[in-house]
């Protein structure tokens, strides 16, 4: 820590320049975040998961204030000595281990871990916190040298303390999300594991470059807001395009798609819309209930995505409603079309017997090919749509429909 009061009237202005810089960039860190936070407030969506996020966002707002107070201690705009260092410091770190910490409640609640509310789990993944805490102020009150040196700067054994403490729960998320990512056979919800798991180790790397190479730049600052930022567009973005339940595109997506002639019409390719409906889906709900009906929305999308995947063809894929689901294709010959429909029955029948469902799920499936500058998505899609209800009735003329066990 400087000691301003032996440096010359230049020297303190340069100080000052500094504490200005680095407490302005934390606050403006500061404001972005009450601006995403006031945003989700807003928001009529109130899950469990986007509360926990809110608090994450809570948790870096009052790290970047009270690092900007501690930038005012080590420029000496404020009073330098014992207390105000160790107070400004350990302030920093409780805020840094909390925000870990309400990060990794936030991937217990997106992952729907059963007892992630239990007062027993919530005490055992805050004793790191608290203990740390505790053996500080132990060790202050025995000796104040031992965690502040003569020039008032931190000891190593100090820095330990800010560093040892937030990587515990960095670890034990992300060993929760490989774990959760190699046991995950959906690439799309693979991903996610992956993402939020190490996400925050993007966060304090930039802590820790902060502490190590450039301690007066608020590097932590900078990557936390640019992270920050990144996330919620990509949050923002997923809860705009994606249905909820199935992780599928939803309605406003395809209307964004279809309004754009080049992603209906690909030259050199045969282009197709797909219109698919659950046989019975209502049978499901009667039968079975309403929640093993979402269950069985979730299956027909995994197995839509199981189908599409391995495709080297360009296919759009969209939940259009309730048990209706959509398909834009791009086949070079409409036997590619009719090979994906075949495999996307056979993908829906497996995923029944694999996960012993009460029931075999049987789909009708439309399809009508999209003609050009004649055609439109509107008509296509009701040719489509009319086959679909087609195939139906052809299913249940010769007993195929959803069968129950």
């Amino acid at each position: 820590m400087r000691d301003p009061v032996k440096t010359d009237t230049f020297k303190r202005w340069d100080l000052s320049e500094y504490f200005i810089y680095y407490a302005s960039s934390n606050i403006v860190g500061a404001i972005i975040f009450g601006i995403m936070l006031a945003n989700d407030r807003m928001s009529i969506d109130r899950q469990e998961k986007q509360l926990k996020y809110d608090h994450a966002l809570v948790a870096f707002m009052a790290y970047f204030i009270s690092d900007a107070i501690w930038a005012g201690v080590d420029s000496g705009v404020l009073a330098v000595n014992t207390i105000t260092v160790l107070l400004t410091n350990l302030s920093n770190f409780v805020i840094m281990t909390g925000i870990i910490y309400t990060w990794l409640l936030y991937v217990l609640a997106v992952e729907q871990i059963p007892d992630r509310n239990k007062p027993a789990l919530r005490l055992l993944l805050s004793l790191p916190f608290a203990l740390s805490t505790l053996v500080l102020i132990i060790t202050y009150m025995i000796d104040p040298h031992i965690l502040i040196g003569e020039d008032m700067k931190n000891t190593r054994v100090f820095d330990g303390f800010l560093v040892t403490v937030p990587y515990i729960y960095l670890i034990a998320v992300i060993i929760y999300a490989v774990k959760a990512a190699v046991k995950e056979e959906n690439k799309v919800e693979k991903k996610k594991h992956l993402y939020i798991g190490f996400f925050p180790l993007i966060v304090v790397m930039g802590g820790l470059a902060q502490m190590l190479i450039m301690p007066a730049l608020p590097i932590f600052c900078f990557s936390a807001t640019i992270f920050m930022i990144i996330f919620y567009i990509q949050s923002m973005d997923s809860q705009i395009s994606t249905d909820p339940l199935t992780k599928l595109n939803n309605r406003a997506q395809l209307k964004r798609y279809t309004s754009q002639y080049s992603n209906l019409r690909m030259e050199g390719r045969q282009d197709y819309v797909v219109m698919m409906d659950i046989n019975d889906f209502k049978k499901i709900n009667d039968i079975c209930g309403h929640a093993e009906g979402d269950k069985a929305l979730v299956l027909i999308s995994a197995a839509l995505m199981d189908a599409v995947r391995i495709r080297n063809y360009p296919v759009f894929l969209g939940r259009y409603g309730g048990d209706e689901f959509i398909m834009i294709t791009h086949v070079s010959r409409e036997d590619e079309l009719k090979e994906l429909i075949e495999d996307i029955r056979k993908k829906v029948y497996g995923r029944c017997e694999k996960e012993n469902k009460p029931y075999l799920i049987s789909m009708g499936i439309g399809y009508d090919r999209f003609m050009g500058d004649k055609d439109s998505f509107l008509k296509c899609q009701q040719r489509a749509d009319d086959n679909m209800y087609k195939n139906k009735q052809e299913l249940k003329n010769s007993g195929s429909g959803t069968k129950f066990r």
